[in-house]
């Protein structure tokens, strides 16, 4: 006997989970629906199938093809329109006209007994054999009745309470013989229940009902779709679950990495190579599907996830369905019975309220609060560039794919046969990353200097020596999961914003530039690029007096990129020096706050004891630096921003200092106590590089371990202010403590606050309003100023959901409270 599957329904009461899916591929503990229906089918004998498709019809055929994974075989027939539960099998007329066949749902889950079926129907000599249940609420349903025989005496299609006569419901499963097609018109919309069985009961023709035993469920509802999932886990329907049960209800698949760490309370399943961390709680009833990441600290139950999820740290899913594709980032949460369809991005710390349909390719803002569906809004990224250029989760948010996309509209952007400088740090991420971005700039037409791993101030320098711009790929500062993808210009600096408004056009257009194939650019690795940077800083920054010091230092390289140039370095200026972590360390591409602490204090100690005059230690990719003093106390790094300053401008005693108008008013004083001015430039590293190309620029630093030394570079470059506070504490013949000490404490505090993009506008305003008549300064933000000298600056964040904050006062508690007051303004806004 052959077996006709149901498989064109558009399912429209599951949308969103139906909008870019067919209703019978929606997964069921992570297997497809219509794949354990024929299963179900394969364990009664039936191997060979008709599937009957209309919506989405690829999909299906693409997923189970002609059956032989499953050892069936599998034909299709495809409906142009819709035409009802009668009017598609007859559609597959010409493969059942010569036996008996089954019809059966492709989208409801069960565990009947069909041989038992259809021993029923052949003992009874049927024509049609309708399989019934029984269900607590026919509402739904066809309700069927049967006399004592189990012929069908009556049929009542989705009845009212007032109409209920029975609890027994047709499943939609038919065993029938052949000669039903004649009481079905080919091409027209025709129903079982509704047209064809009630014209055979006129005419008296053997149609029976069987009553099944066992499981079965009409996934036709979220609510049916959850309820399933359960079922399954509870073992109350008997179907096949892939994986091992390494704990009473506890279901792993194959190559799933989980931690020990990690919190399951089942029944619940794990998808294969899904992978969850530490400190993860999954409760009862969760399915996570197939490749899907549960980050730490991160909370589900009686959730459903489908394949190639991202849940971040922190966040908390509770009975809600999560469509394939979908990130959802740090600390969001989505409540019970909401609905992500797939490919959606779930922003930090927003909130999906229960009951919520987001349709798929929706974007939510980080800390949005959504009650109501979003159904009509494209996902799409309103800035692509950030404060590191372009950032995100590896494998998440930043793939090979978006690599090279981005690397094709960065190539599209210069001329045919342009030079492009690629680096990166000793992370393996960013190696695989920066091999797509090769691929692509050769593929439109632009030759490649590769310099491999090299610091991010080589990478710069080697840049503006004739390429035409440069791409730096390194791991996230202090963030080991994410990369940035940086992007230069044809001096090594950030690209100017309308350079990356350019690149942005290009990449969201897909307008992107391919060459012929003659024009393939080259590929090319230039040697001694550690001996070219060395002795060319050596050559631009001032050394003299350093030999004759016997200065000693201490530098750690933090097992990073630095470490690199360190050793022709310090053996060229003659300094007596101990180097510490100076190995590269792939597992380590960045450090966390704590860990870079940590590192710090053990530098002090090292200093210290060795009584060395100072000790630095470089960031992974040798840009920044920190400050420990001779006494193995460290110096924080807006701080050390003053102690360079001082130094600096004590010697060269005219001048101009670029700062970020975030700094401390402490710099001015500092600054104008020894001739030399302050330029007050935005946030942005590129206005920073704007001022230091400048020949009246003696000095630059942003007070987060970044310094500009102008001689040499217009960008942050860490080695280059490692030699030029050697060559100034030489000269100067004074210890770092002793200039820390008589520069006067500053009072800074920052905050930032969650505030969604369709207020931000609007949040300005309100500052500005609120300022009234004090002086306001607009270079970056809103700069706000007291009649004190008291101040506060308010910055819209260019990349995230969020406002900074600053506030300076004579003391932390006036800065606290100015703070405070600033801060309940944006709120107020942001409401």
């Amino acid at each position: 006997m052959k077996a006709v599957v149901m498989a064109g329904g558009e399912g429209t009461r599951l949308r969103p989970m139906t909008s870019s899916m067919p209703k019978p591929l929606l997964p069921v503990v992570n297997r497809p629906i219509m794949e354990h229906v024929l299963r179900l089918l394969k364990r009664h004998g039936l191997n060979e199938t008709v599937v009957t498709v209309q919506f989405l019809a690829s999909l299906v055929k693409n997923y189970f093809g002609d059956g032989e994974e499953l050892g069936m075989e599998l034909s299709y027939a495809n409906e142009e329109k819709p035409l009802g539960t009668a009017g598609s099998v007859k559609n597959a007329e010409e493969a059942l006209k010569d036996d008996a066949f089954l019809v059966i749902s492709g989208d409801a889950l069960t565990d009947f007994d069909l041989t038992e079926l259809i021993n029923f129907h052949k003992e009874k000599g049927a024509m049609v054999t309708v399989c019934l249940t029984r269900v607590p609420n026919p509402l739904e349903f066809g309700i069927t009745i049967v006399d004592e025989e189990g012929k069908v005496e009556r049929f009542l299609e989705k009845p009212t309470w007032g109409q209920v006569f029975s609890d027994t419901v047709n499943t939609g499963i038919y065993v029938m013989e052949p000669e039903v097609f004649n009481y079905v018109e080919a091409d027209v919309p025709v129903d079982w229940s509704g047209d064809v069985f009630p014209q055979l009961m006129k005419e008296g023709k053997p149609i029976y009902g069987f009553v099944a035993e066992g499981y079965w469920e009409d996934v036709g509802t979220h609510e049916s779709y959850v309820k399933a999932q359960a079922d399954v886990l509870e073992r109350k329907v008997d179907v096949e679950i892939d994986g091992f049960e390494i704990s009473p209800g506890v279901w792993v698949a194959e190559g799933a990495e989980v931690h020990p760490d990690a919190v399951l309370r089942g029944p619940l399943y794990i998808g294969d190579y899904a992978k969850v961390e530490a400190g993860t709680e999954i409760r009862e009833h969760t399915v996570v599907g197939s490749n899907v990441v549960v980050k730490s600290g991160a909370f589900l139950h009686k959730a459903v996830v489908h394949d190639n999820v991202y849940v971040g740290q922190h966040s908390n899913l509770r009975g809600c369905v999560v469509g394939k594709n979908t990130d959802i980032m740090r600390a969001a949460r989505i409540e019970d019975g909401a609905v992500i369809g797939d490919e959606c991005l779930i922003g930090e710390e927003s909130i999906v309220q229960g009951n919520v349909r987001v349709y798929p390719f929706k974007t939510i803002e980080a800390g949005a609060f959504v009650n109501t569906s979003v159904i009509w809004e494209s996902r799409s990224q309103a800035h692509l560039f950030g404060a590191r250029g372009v950032s995100g989760i590896l494998n998440v948010e930043i793939t090979p794919e978006l690599a090279v996309r981005l690397a094709g509209a960065y190539a599209t952007t210069l001329k045919k046969g342009s030079t492009v400088t690629t680096a990166r740090d000793h992370s393996r991420g960013a190696r695989a990353l920066k091999r797509a971005v090769i691929s692509a700039l050769q593929a439109s037409a632009i030759d490649v200097r590769d310099l491999e791993n090299v610091p991010l101030p080589v990478a710069r320098q080697q840049t503006a020596r004739g390429s035409a711009g440069g791409i730096m790929i390194r791991t996230s500062p202090g963030v080991p999961d994410s990369v940035d993808i940086m992007f230069f210009d044809g001096q090594g600096a950030d690209l100017s914003q309308g350079s990356q408004r350019k690149l942005d056009r290009v990449f969201a257009r897909q307008e992107y530039r391919r060459a012929f194939p003659g024009e393939i650019g080259d590929l090319h690795f230039p040697a001694s690029v550690f001996d070219s940077y060395t002795g060319s800083l050596l050559r631009n920054v001032d050394t003299t007096g350093i030999a004759e010091s016997g200065l000693k230092v201490v530098v750690d390289a933090s097992n990073g990129s630095a470490g690199l140039v360190l050793p022709s370095l310090l053996g060229k200026l003659g300094v007596d020096s101990l180097t510490v972590n100076p190995g590269l360390d792939e597992s380590r591409p960045t450090e966390t706050t704590e860990q870079r602490r940590s590192g710090l204090v053990r530098l002090g100690e090292i200093v210290a004891s060795s009584r060395a005059a100072f000790g630095v230690r470089f960031d992974p990719v040798g840009e920044r630096l920190s400050l420990v003093d001779e006494k193995g106390r460290i110096i924080e790094d807006d701080r050390a921003l003053l102690v360079l300053l001082d130094l600096v401008a004590a010697e060269r005693r005219s001048g101009r200092v670029a700062l970020p108008v975030t700094t401390t008013r402490i710099a001015e004083q500092v600054a104008a106590y020894h001739g030399t001015q302050v330029e007050w430039t935005t946030t942005s590293p590129d206005d920073l590089t704007r001022v230091g190309r400048d020949e009246s620029t003696i000095f630059g630093g942003d007070g987060k371990g970044g310094f500009i030394v102008p001689e040499f570079s217009s960008v942050f470059d860490g080695t280059a202010a490692f030699v030029r506070l050697i060559g100034l504490v030489a000269r100067t013949q004074l210890t770092l403590s002793q200039i820390d000490a008589r520069i006067p404490r500053a009072h800074v505090l920052k905050r930032d606050l969650a505030t969604p993009w369709a207020v931000k506008g609007l949040v300005m305003r309100r500052v500005v309003e609120a300022a009234g008549d004090r002086f306001v300064d607009t270079t970056d933000g809103v700069r706000v100023v007291e009649t004190d000298g008291r101040w506060v600056m308010v910055l819209p964040d260019p990349a995230e959901a969020v406002t900074h904050l600053w506030a300076e006062g004579p003391d932390d508690a006036s800065a606290q409270a100015l703070l405070d007051e600033w801060s309940s303004v944006v709120d107020s806004a942001g409401r």
